[in-house]
């Protein structure tokens, strides 16, 4: 009995300390997956954040044609980097509408000005509802939805220039 109450509590001491390590040296998954991949669109009517072009509504990805849609904001650093790609992927034929989160429309157009504007429509989300229903988690986060409205790839953070081709082909997948 004089051992246990003595090598007792080193051992407790230790396995708590295991359990603790093997938690800092395999952390959990922290990416947030939408469950909307695979389902439909979900209903929304976005204002026109900048004059010069519409807003968005769900009715604008049942047309037929599969489109990126991107949310973004001006204050987003990663949007910025990611910026080019996007660009690149209009240049390719891409369609790509946007929803631009808890964001103004002066520092919108601003952004735009600075950093290109691959935009065919952008909706104004100042609350992030929209961003929520479709199961987005930050920004840039982007959305490949085919002609039927149906959410069928989630991109989460910002595009990099070696992901740009796998795009362009899964945006001709999606046809």
């Amino acid at each position: 009995m004089k051992r246990f109450a003595l090598w007792g509590p080193l051992t407790i001491f230790a396995l708590l300390f295991a359990v603790v390590a093997s938690g800092l040296i395999r952390p959990a998954e922290k990416t947030v997956r939408s469950a909307m991949v695979g389902k439909p669109v979900p209903e929304f009517a976005l204002p026109a954040m900048v004059p010069g072009k519409p807003g968005l509504t769900t009715a604008s990805f049942r047309q037929g044609k599969p489109r990126l849609l991107n949310i973004f904001a001006s204050w987003c650093i990663p949007c910025i980097a990611e910026a080019p790609q996007l660009m690149r992927l209009k240049a390719m034929g891409v369609p790509i509408d946007a929803i631009a989160v808890r964001d103004t429309a002066p520092t919108i157009a601003g952004f735009l000005r600075r950093n290109g504007d691959p935009y065919e429509r952008i909706g104004s989300d100042r609350a992030g509802r929209v961003q929520l229903a479709l199961g987005s988690s930050g920004v840039p986060e982007t959305f490949l939805i085919d002609g039927r409205g149906i959410v069928v790839k989630q991109i989460i953070g910002d595009i990099r220039p070696e992901n740009v081709g796998e795009i362009a082909q899964a945006l001709k997948d999606a046809q």
